[in-house]
């Protein structure tokens, strides 16, 4: 069986085939550090995470890369809100953002590069681009000439004549004069009087979206690559943008598959912070959402297909979970009654003693591994899980209510080996309870109405500090519009 993925950029559905044997280059684009991740965010990452995972699982050797942004206008907007530094407000949803990713089972990247720790080889490359005649500078601005690269548009399929002015992304309202193109998008933009800086060859500055990962992706994994993540609103303009500026200055395709997860809806609009329809990650849980209900809900729909956020649609993965972890669970917790022996690694065959269940138990891992194949048919996966949980499920129903195990329920213990090594393919595992925290319920009000007070009075190294006293004994704050906080115990 052959892995099949759907390359945007190719439009067709190709066989993967790594640049190298059996080693496997991945970059995903990350998020932009001024607030707490949203379910869209969950999805995309939830999903890359699966693809990450099942490459690992058929014997690759995956290296994983994802980006911080950390040098944006909507940073700085947030920062001047709050009377804080760029690099605060960066910090502290980065050190947001893994809590978040953490608690969704979500393995780290290999590497995390930072915008602002990839400034040398963002302007070499911008200088590469300069030298080439691919861009231009202009009062401390330089641009990428779009008209110049033979090709623009191969990845979103669209025509410049077509396309609307603003199209470039994140433009400031004063760059449109000094273009010499409409289309033309900034590489590096001329400091503006208050803002942070940075020193390069055109004047004190910073630099734009679109170059910042093209030069983490050359940094970090040299110029072509096997496989570009990113949702599908990304496409245009960043992907295409980073097309062009990437193979400008190196000459070699940026990279051989393209993949893009469709969007969240909420009554049919893409859930996104700038629409204010979106629901992040950290109220989701706080409300009583398990980060596996939320990780099985996600991995029901195709990740190129929309996927439309709903209560029902929660309450039905949440029931789907609870068989499953059940059944999951079984093993762990009934082991020595069952008689079933320690075990760890690739499930073995009975040597002919259990021929019919051999068949049972190869054929699903051949569905599994025939569903994941088909372009990352996650939902025809989770059917497998289910139908090997079947059994498992019933069998840890009745030891709940203290009956004993029927004689063929005993032999069960290859079908849950199954079921736990593929489950932890797509990232599921047995939620524990976490214990409650030493603080009783008055004493975490009372820190946090004083967090609420230093807040009020500025003091955000105080209220930080109050932030992570809290975290340390179990307890999560999740602060909602209006300045009201509600907190829950991990």
């Amino acid at each position: 069986m052959t892995l099949r993925l759907t390359n945007t950029l190719t439009r067709t559905r190709d066989a993967f085939i790594p640049l190298d044997d059996q080693r496997v280059s991945i970059y995903c684009c990350g998020v932009t550090v001024y607030d707490l991740c949203h379910l869209g965010h969950a999805r995309s990452y939830i999903v890359w995470d699966v693809l990450r995972r099942y490459l690992i699982w058929r014997g690759y050797a995956v290296t994983f890369v994802q980006n911080f942004t950390d040098i944006d206008d909507k940073i700085l907007g947030r920062a001047a809100a709050e009377g804080r530094t760029m690099a605060e407000v960066s910090e502290r949803n980065i050190e947001a953002y893994f809590a978040d990713m953490d608690a969704l089972n979500i393995l780290r990247p290999d590497r995390m590069p930072r915008a602002t720790r990839c400034l040398d080889g963002i302007r070499a490359m911008i200088g590469e681009l300069e030298a080439r005649g691919a861009a231009y500078s202009a009062d401390g601005d330089v641009y990428f000439a779009v008209m110049k690269q033979p090709g623009y548009g191969k990845l979103s399929g669209r025509d410049l004549s077509e396309q609307i002015e603003g199209a470039s992304g994140r433009t400031r309202d004063d760059e449109e004069a000094r273009k010499q193109h409409p289309f033309d998008f900034a590489l590096w933009k001329a400091a503006r009087p208050g803002e942070p800086s940075f020193p390069s060859p055109w004047g004190p500055g910073r630099p734009g979206w679109h170059i910042e990962c093209s030069a983490m992706v050359r940094q970090e994994l040299g110029d072509t690559i096997d496989i570009h993540l990113g949702g599908a609103d990304l496409i245009f303009p960043h992907h295409e943008n980073e097309i062009a500026q990437s193979e400008a200055a190196s000459g070699k395709p940026l990279a051989r598959y393209w993949l893009h997860n469709g969007m969240v809806n909420v009554g049919g609009e893409k859930m996104s912070k700038s629409l204010g329809n979106f629901t992040t990650i950290r109220s989701l849980l706080a409300s009583g959402v398990s980060p596996m209900t939320l990780r099985l809900f996600v991995l029901q729909a195709h990740y190129r297909k929309p996927l439309d956020f709903s209560a029902a649609g929660l309450k039905a993965a949440a029931t789907g979970w609870k068989g499953l972890q059940a059944a999951l669970a079984v093993g762990e917790q009934h082991r020595a009654s069952l008689g079933w022996p320690l075990a760890s690694g690739p499930v073995q065959a009975s040597n002919g003693a259990d021929k019919a269940g051999d068949a049972a138990l190869t054929t699903g891992r051949e569905h599994f591994i025939a569903a994941m194949d088909d372009d990352l048919n996650t939902s025809a996966a989770l059917g497998e899980l289910f139908e090997l949980a079947r059994p498992l499920r019933a069998l840890a129903n009745r030891l709940r209510v203290g009956e004993l195990p029927r004689q063929e329920e005993r032999s069960l213990e290859r079908r849950w080996l199954l079921l736990v090594e593929l489950a932890a393919v797509l990232g599921l595992r047995c939620e524990a309870t976490v214990p409650a925290a030493s603080f009783d319920d008055a004493a975490i009000e009372a820190l946090v109405a004083q967090r609420a007070s230093a807040k009020a009075n500025r003091d955000f190294s105080s209220a930080d500090q109050l932030r992570d006293q809290l975290r340390q004994q179990g307890i999560e704050l999740v602060d909602k519009p209006g300045g009201v906080t509600i907190w829950m115990r991990r």
